[in-house]
């Protein structure tokens, strides 16, 4: 199994590299991750529950924090704080970012919301 082996923030282009051990890196929007969040703001309490996040297009990552050495918390700039990503998260993120990402946008489309970009 891969493992990460370092975070890298871009903020200018609002991206998160991850780095694994067999030398792949994966570049994670930093939208997609604050949409993903694995709080229970984001997932609910149980399946159904989800809330699907709206106007996140323009959030970036003010602040890493290390806990433990399982996870991380990932600080966004629209206030977002109480999601742990742990590695295993992490590594899922990255290994369904483009099926995750289509079926954001999907329900995005089914709530009548359209995207903008500063």
């Amino acid at each position: 199994m891969v493992a990460i082996t370092d975070l890298s923030l871009d903020q200018k282009s609002r991206v998160l590299s991850l780095s694994f051990d067999d030398g792949q890196t994966i570049d994670l929007s930093c939208e997609y991750l604050r949409v993903h969040s694995p709080s229970a703001e984001v997932r609910g309490h149980g399946p159904g529950q989800e809330v699907l996040q709206l106007n996140k297009e323009n959030v970036n990552i003010t602040a890493i924090e290390p806990v433990g050495n399982y996870a991380v918390r990932l600080v966004f700039s629209d206030g977002h704080d109480t999601g742990l990503y742990a590695w295993n998260f992490l590594l899922e993120l990255a290994e369904n970012k483009d099926k995750n990402w289509q079926n954001y946008l999907a329900r995005l489309e089914e709530a009548g919301h359209k995207r903008t970009l500063n």
